[in-house]
């Protein structure tokens, strides 16, 4: 029998060894966060498995566009708090690189790979790294709806060499898996508070239904053995619990909010 020696260093052992049992607690992590109710019990999670990714810090944003002038963004901090109140301060939402990068891409991707294209979203960078991004992994979290429903996990480092390790194909795997996660709750979270706040009906989602399936208000009407006109009439009171201007675009508003 041929004895194979190695030169190895037995702390890159001891490392390897620790990595495994955070991605062990990482998958524990992960089914548990669709279950929960607040934003405290998912923000321990979340970090959680920050730590059992080898991360120092973590920041999932969620962006949704409802038309071409509304935007609403959502996020969960798992970091420095004073990163949180430059970031809504300084607007850098505008000019987040990362952000921008999730819009078009759902490949996950180290910082390091990715170019500015912007003299602020430079700035970005480095006031990022102040706040413990020296390095970091970029998850996107596509959703059905494209580009109207963007989410963005971003884990963070001081150590600028921290996911250029061996670990990186499975921090990048459990960082999708944890992107998508955080995507889902959020996205949850938003369709409970838009039923509550716009007070919908199950009459209210069932004639959303009809208009997404492309039915007049006579085909509605016949279905309900209502006249066309009622029809009319109910669609006005559910466009103004939306806040939209017509039925096309509540539709559009629902499917925004997995109403549909």
């Amino acid at each position: 029998m041929r004895h194979l020696q190695t030169n190895a260093d037995p702390n890159r052992f001891a490392s390897r060894e620790r990595a495994i049992v955070d991605n062990v607690r990482v998958l524990k992590v992960l089914p548990l966060i669709t279950d929960v109710r607040s934003s405290g019990e998912v923000i321990s999670l979340f970090q959680e498995a920050v730590v059992g990714l080898g991360a120092d810090a973590g920041v999932f944003l969620s962006c949704l566009r409802d038309d071409a002038t509304r935007t609403s963004l959502r996020s969960l901090w798992a970091c420095d708090p004073s990163w949180a109140a430059e970031y809504a301060s300084h607007r850098w939402f505008e000019h987040d690189p990362w952000l921008r990068y999730a819009s078009s891409n759902a490949e996950p991707a180290r910082s390091s790979n990715l170019a500015c294209s912007s003299t602020e979203e430079d700035a970005f960078v480095q006031a990022a790294a102040e706040h413990g991004f020296a390095a970091a992994l970029i998850a996107p979290a596509p959703s059905p709806v494209g580009l109207s429903r963007v989410g963005v996990l971003c884990l963070g480092s001081a150590d600028s060499d921290r996911f250029d390790g061996e670990n990186f194909p499975q921090v990048r795997v459990l960082a999708r898996a944890l992107a998508m996660e955080l995507h889902h709750w959020i996205a949850k979270s938003m369709r409970e508070e838009l039923l509550r706040g716009a007070t919908l009906t199950e009459a209210d989602l069932n004639l959303l239904h009809h208009e997404a399936a492309g039915h007049s208000s006579k085909v509605i009407g016949a279905a309900m053995n209502l006249e066309a006109k009622t029809i009319d009439c109910r669609f006005q009171r559910l466009n103004a619990k939306l806040g939209a201007p017509d039925r096309r675009t509540a539709v559009r508003i629902a499917r925004l909010y997995g109403l549909l």
